[in-house]
């Protein structure tokens, strides 16, 4: 039975991208020994989209209000490394994340995954 699923962000510096996600985003977490912080995710979903070149991953953060949630974060310092823009499904940016590059997020347009009982 999948009980959950465990994402990974590799990062030049993990101890500058693991202090963002919990001292920025304020994403719980537990220290498994040494440091070595496990975050808890926010719901998630999976979807899968078709592909005319090689399959890829892509991970995003979501949000109810994409103006609103950008504002609280550029509060905090979070700078952002794309504009908004419109897929029609949702509307989508992305931030960086110190020593981790880009990540992406967006608020859907679509019922989500997380809205099933």
């Amino acid at each position: 039975m999948i009980t959950g699923a465990h994402t990974i962000l590799y990062a030049t510096d993990a101890d500058a991208a693991r202090a963002f996600l919990r001292d920025v985003l304020g994403l719980s977490n537990v220290d498994v020994g040494g440091g070595w912080l496990i975050f808890r995710s926010p719901p998630a979903e999976l979807a899968v989209h078709p592909t005319d070149g090689a399959p890829k991953h892509e991970l995003y953060l979501m949000c109810d209000d994409i103006e609103k949630t950008m504002a609280e974060l550029a509060a905090k310092g979070v700078t952002f490394t794309s504009e908004v823009s419109d897929a029609g499904w949702g509307l989508l940016t992305s931030l960086d994340v110190p020593g981790a590059g880009s990540l992406g997020l967006y608020e859907p347009r679509h019922a989500t995954g997380y809205d099933l009982p």
